[in-house]
């Protein structure tokens, strides 16, 4: 099936819209909701360490604020996701995304395996506390705890900004979410279809730059959901030939003030469009 043609300005309207830039969330609710559309969500880029997510001109408040509480409760989950940098999701999520941006470890080497093993006989255990308990030293662990952490089988329970702070073995935390590679597809596959929903119209390069997945694997997923029927290819003049969901070849032309906003690196329209 050719590709539709879509009206740029059109787009780029619907996508403000969605992505909370034009009516900020203004309520705890609201504030939610649009997480949920936006996830997994990163911290300022060159933020102080330990800083929480931040939904950068999308709330009437400091969102920062309510982020660092949902942390404490864990209502918001820490991990690696984008290209293995930090970033948050919400708990009733974690599965999902944990799925689809696993870099899973076929065989552990010494130092994390050592890691490991101890966060399974004593953790949770602080940096400083594993150092002790390993005899291991701070730049052999951290790089350790963070292979781990991308494979999702550690998690770092971050509370605050302080340094010290716990990991511990994410299966203990989580017993119910399960992580494995046959869920991966299916997870991923899920992902890209909320990512459309909040970006309204992407090519496969802006998913890729994203996302992090290898464009061989973009493109695999593309074409099974638009076989599926989930996503239909449209071209948009001047940028070419991308993708959106099928219930949203038709959008609203709505009029948008001009309107300007300063975007961090890590704020995910910016990471969409790295390239």
């Amino acid at each position: 099936m050719p590709a539709i043609t879509i009206d740029l300005i059109t787009v780029l309207a619907e996508r403000l819209r969605r992505q909370g830039l034009l009516a900020p969330a203004d309520t705890p609710e609201a504030y939610l909701a649009l997480f949920a559309r936006l996830q997994p969500v990163s911290p300022p880029f060159f933020s102080y360490p330990g800083s929480p997510p931040n939904l950068t001109h999308r709330t009437t408040f400091d969102d920062m604020v309510l982020a660092g509480r949902y942390r404490e409760r864990r209502e918001l989950v820490k991990g690696r996701f984008l290209n293995r940098t930090i970033g948050y999701v919400l708990e009733g999520d974690f599965a999902l995304y944990a799925n689809a941006f696993c870099r899973p470890l076929e065989k552990m080497a010494w130092m994390q395996r050592r890691v490991f093993e101890a966060l399974e006989t004593t953790g949770p255990l602080t940096p400083h506390q594993l150092s002790e308990e390993t005899d291991l030293l701070n730049k052999e662990i951290m790089p350790a705890l963070h292979r781990l952490q991308e494979a999702f089988l550690v998690y770092e329970d971050q509370l605050t900004t302080d340094w010290e702070r716990g990991w511990y073995v994410l299966a203990s935390e989580w017993p119910e979410v399960v992580i494995a590679p046959e869920r991966r597809e299916a997870a991923m596959g899920e992902v890209l279809i909320r990512f459309l929903a909040s970006h309204v119209y992407a090519t496969a390069r802006q998913i890729a730059d994203w996302s992090s997945w290898p464009m061989k694997e973009v493109a695999r997923l593309l074409a099974t959901l638009d076989a599926r029927g989930d996503i239909v290819s449209a071209t948009l003049p001047g940028l070419g030939e991308g993708w959106l969901r099928r219930e949203d070849q038709t959008l609203p032309a709505d009029p948008v003030p001009p309107t300007v906003f300063m975007l961090h690196k890590a704020d995910p329209l910016a990471r969409a469009h790295a390239s």
